[in-house]
Protein backbone atom coordinates (compact mmCIF):
# COMPACT_ATOMS: atom_id res chain seq x y z
CA UNK A 1 0.00 0.00 0.00
CA UNK A 2 1.30 3.53 -0.99
CA UNK A 3 2.10 6.03 1.76
CA UNK A 4 -0.74 8.26 -0.03
CA UNK A 5 -3.26 5.56 0.95
CA UNK A 6 -6.57 6.59 3.05
CA UNK A 7 -6.53 5.00 6.03
CA UNK A 8 -10.18 3.85 6.19
CA UNK A 9 -11.96 2.96 9.18
CA UNK A 10 -15.54 1.27 8.68
CA UNK A 11 -17.46 1.03 11.87
CA UNK A 12 -20.44 -1.15 12.06
CA UNK A 13 -22.74 1.19 14.24
CA UNK A 14 -24.89 -1.86 16.11
CA UNK A 15 -24.43 -4.69 18.39
CA UNK A 16 -27.95 -6.01 18.55
CA UNK A 17 -28.71 -9.76 18.67
CA UNK A 18 -29.16 -11.04 14.78
CA UNK A 19 -27.95 -7.50 13.63
CA UNK A 20 -27.72 -6.94 9.71
CA UNK A 21 -24.64 -4.49 9.68
CA UNK A 22 -21.73 -6.57 9.59
CA UNK A 23 -22.75 -7.97 6.23
CA UNK A 24 -23.40 -4.58 5.27
CA UNK A 25 -19.64 -3.17 7.11
CA UNK A 26 -18.28 -6.26 4.78
CA UNK A 27 -19.18 -5.59 1.75
CA UNK A 28 -18.40 -2.34 1.76
CA UNK A 29 -15.16 -2.75 3.23
CA UNK A 30 -14.32 -5.09 0.19
CA UNK A 31 -15.51 -2.28 -2.23
CA UNK A 32 -12.96 -0.14 -0.74
CA UNK A 33 -10.33 -2.36 -1.11
CA UNK A 34 -11.23 -3.00 -4.74
CA UNK A 35 -11.79 0.66 -5.30
CA UNK A 36 -7.70 1.33 -4.45
CA UNK A 37 -5.64 3.97 -2.57
CA UNK A 38 -6.82 2.90 0.99
CA UNK A 39 -6.16 0.98 3.85
CA UNK A 40 -9.40 -0.70 5.59
CA UNK A 41 -9.29 -1.42 9.87
CA UNK A 42 -13.18 -2.59 9.93
CA UNK A 43 -14.49 -1.56 13.71
CA UNK A 44 -17.11 -3.50 15.14
CA UNK A 45 -18.05 -1.55 17.91
CA UNK A 46 -19.34 -4.95 19.71
CA UNK A 47 -15.92 -5.54 20.72
CA UNK A 48 -15.26 -1.98 22.16
CA UNK A 49 -18.38 -1.94 25.33
CA UNK A 50 -17.89 1.59 26.28
CA UNK A 51 -20.30 2.12 29.26
CA UNK A 52 -23.03 4.88 29.09
CA UNK A 53 -22.20 6.08 32.22
CA UNK A 54 -19.08 8.72 31.95
CA UNK A 55 -17.24 9.76 34.18
CA UNK A 56 -17.36 13.39 35.73
CA UNK A 57 -15.11 15.90 33.46
CA UNK A 58 -11.31 15.62 34.62
CA UNK A 59 -11.47 12.27 35.70
CA UNK A 60 -10.06 9.22 34.59
CA UNK A 61 -12.48 6.14 33.83
CA UNK A 62 -12.37 3.05 35.65
CA UNK A 63 -9.48 1.18 34.54
CA UNK A 64 -11.40 -1.75 32.76
CA UNK A 65 -13.12 0.99 30.86
CA UNK A 66 -9.62 2.62 30.03
CA UNK A 67 -8.35 -0.06 28.56
CA UNK A 68 -11.58 -0.20 26.44
CA UNK A 69 -11.31 3.67 25.32
CA UNK A 70 -7.66 3.39 24.67
CA UNK A 71 -8.00 0.66 22.79
CA UNK A 72 -10.60 2.17 20.52
CA UNK A 73 -8.85 5.94 20.51
CA UNK A 74 -5.50 4.77 18.83
CA UNK A 75 -7.23 2.97 15.64
CA UNK A 76 -9.78 6.44 15.46
CA UNK A 77 -6.95 8.51 15.78
CA UNK A 78 -4.79 6.48 12.93
CA UNK A 79 -8.02 6.84 10.60
CA UNK A 80 -7.85 9.86 7.95
CA UNK A 81 -11.42 9.10 6.98
CA UNK A 82 -14.46 7.01 8.32
CA UNK A 83 -17.64 5.24 6.74
CA UNK A 84 -20.28 4.48 9.78
CA UNK A 85 -22.75 1.63 8.50
CA UNK A 86 -26.02 2.72 10.85
CA UNK A 87 -29.19 1.42 11.26
CA UNK A 88 -32.33 2.71 11.96
CA UNK A 89 -33.51 2.54 15.69
CA UNK A 90 -36.74 4.80 16.40
CA UNK A 91 -36.26 7.29 13.54
CA UNK A 92 -32.62 7.81 14.86
CA UNK A 93 -29.47 6.04 14.78
CA UNK A 94 -28.23 3.02 17.68
CA UNK A 95 -27.41 4.20 20.85
CA UNK A 96 -24.33 2.59 21.04
CA UNK A 97 -22.88 4.48 17.96
CA UNK A 98 -24.21 7.87 19.68
CA UNK A 99 -22.77 6.71 23.01
CA UNK A 100 -19.50 5.75 21.15
CA UNK A 101 -19.42 9.31 19.18
CA UNK A 102 -19.59 11.02 22.71
CA UNK A 103 -16.77 9.17 24.03
CA UNK A 104 -14.35 11.26 21.97
CA UNK A 105 -13.55 14.12 20.97
CA UNK A 106 -10.55 14.92 18.83
CA UNK A 107 -10.44 11.88 16.65
CA UNK A 108 -13.20 13.15 14.86
CA UNK A 109 -11.98 16.59 14.35
CA UNK A 110 -11.13 17.54 10.69
CA UNK A 111 -12.07 14.20 9.22
CA UNK A 112 -14.49 13.31 6.22
CA UNK A 113 -17.68 10.64 7.34
CA UNK A 114 -19.12 8.46 4.87
CA UNK A 115 -22.04 7.07 5.64
CA UNK A 116 -24.06 3.79 4.96
CA UNK A 117 -27.62 3.07 6.21
CA UNK A 118 -29.86 0.47 6.18
CA UNK A 119 -33.18 -0.43 7.34
CA UNK A 120 -36.74 -1.20 6.31
CA UNK A 121 -39.11 0.90 3.89
CA UNK A 122 -36.54 4.21 5.34
CA UNK A 123 -33.84 2.65 4.59
CA UNK A 124 -32.15 4.24 7.39
CA UNK A 125 -32.26 7.79 6.16
CA UNK A 126 -33.47 9.31 9.70
CA UNK A 127 -30.59 7.73 11.19
CA UNK A 128 -28.09 8.90 8.55
CA UNK A 129 -29.38 12.92 8.68
CA UNK A 130 -29.27 12.39 12.79
CA UNK A 131 -25.54 11.63 12.06
CA UNK A 132 -24.61 14.26 9.87
CA UNK A 133 -25.81 16.88 12.45
CA UNK A 134 -23.82 14.84 15.09
CA UNK A 135 -20.71 14.92 13.23
CA UNK A 136 -20.95 18.52 12.45
CA UNK A 137 -20.68 19.03 16.71
CA UNK A 138 -17.71 17.34 16.96
CA UNK A 139 -16.42 18.87 13.98
CA UNK A 140 -16.00 16.30 11.50
CA UNK A 141 -17.46 16.70 7.56
CA UNK A 142 -19.87 14.31 6.44
CA UNK A 143 -19.73 13.77 2.38
CA UNK A 144 -22.59 14.51 0.40
CA UNK A 145 -23.37 11.49 -1.43
CA UNK A 146 -24.18 8.52 1.18
CA UNK A 147 -25.50 4.77 0.61
CA UNK A 148 -29.04 3.59 1.67
CA UNK A 149 -30.06 0.10 1.53
CA UNK A 150 -34.23 -0.12 1.72
CA UNK A 151 -35.67 -3.37 3.36
CA UNK A 152 -31.59 -4.51 3.82
CA UNK A 153 -32.32 -8.01 4.09
CA UNK A 154 -33.82 -8.57 0.82
CA UNK A 155 -30.55 -7.02 -0.87
CA UNK A 156 -27.94 -8.95 -0.21
CA UNK A 157 -27.30 -12.77 -1.15
CA UNK A 158 -26.54 -15.54 1.70
CA UNK A 159 -23.08 -14.95 1.03
CA UNK A 160 -22.79 -10.95 1.48
CA UNK A 161 -23.15 -9.79 -1.46
CA UNK A 162 -26.26 -7.38 -3.25
CA UNK A 163 -28.35 -8.52 -4.84
CA UNK A 164 -28.45 -5.87 -7.47
CA UNK A 165 -24.48 -4.92 -7.58
CA UNK A 166 -25.43 -2.97 -10.70
CA UNK A 167 -26.73 -0.08 -8.84
CA UNK A 168 -24.60 -0.58 -5.23
CA UNK A 169 -21.23 -1.15 -6.57
CA UNK A 170 -21.36 2.63 -8.61
CA UNK A 171 -23.14 3.93 -5.48
CA UNK A 172 -20.23 2.85 -3.39
CA UNK A 173 -17.60 3.75 -5.82
CA UNK A 174 -18.93 7.43 -5.86
CA UNK A 175 -19.10 7.60 -2.21
CA UNK A 176 -15.23 6.20 -2.08
CA UNK A 177 -14.30 8.87 -4.66
CA UNK A 178 -15.76 11.77 -2.39
CA UNK A 179 -14.23 10.48 0.59
CA UNK A 180 -10.61 9.90 -0.48
CA UNK A 181 -10.37 13.10 -1.85
CA UNK A 182 -11.52 14.71 1.76
CA UNK A 183 -9.40 12.42 3.07
CA UNK A 184 -6.18 13.19 1.49
CA UNK A 185 -7.45 17.15 1.28
CA UNK A 186 -7.97 17.12 4.91
CA UNK A 187 -4.95 14.91 6.28
CA UNK A 188 -2.70 17.35 4.13
CA UNK A 189 -4.49 20.31 5.93
CA UNK A 190 -3.69 19.02 9.53
CA UNK A 191 -0.12 18.31 8.99
CA UNK A 192 0.10 21.99 7.61
CA UNK A 193 -1.95 23.56 10.22
CA UNK A 194 -3.29 21.39 13.32
CA UNK A 195 -7.15 22.29 13.54
CA UNK A 196 -7.79 23.66 16.43
CA UNK A 197 -11.52 23.49 16.61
Amino acid sequence: MSEDAVKLAVIIGSVRGGRFGPTVARWFAGQAEKHGGVSVDLIDLVDHPLPLAMPPFGEEPDAGTKEVYEGLRVRLEAADAFVVVTPEYNHTTSPVLKNTIDWYLDEWKAKPVGLVSYGGMGGGLRAAEHLRQIFAEVHALTVRDMLSFHNAWDKFEQDGRPVSPEGSEPAAKALLDQLLWWGRTLREARARTPYTG
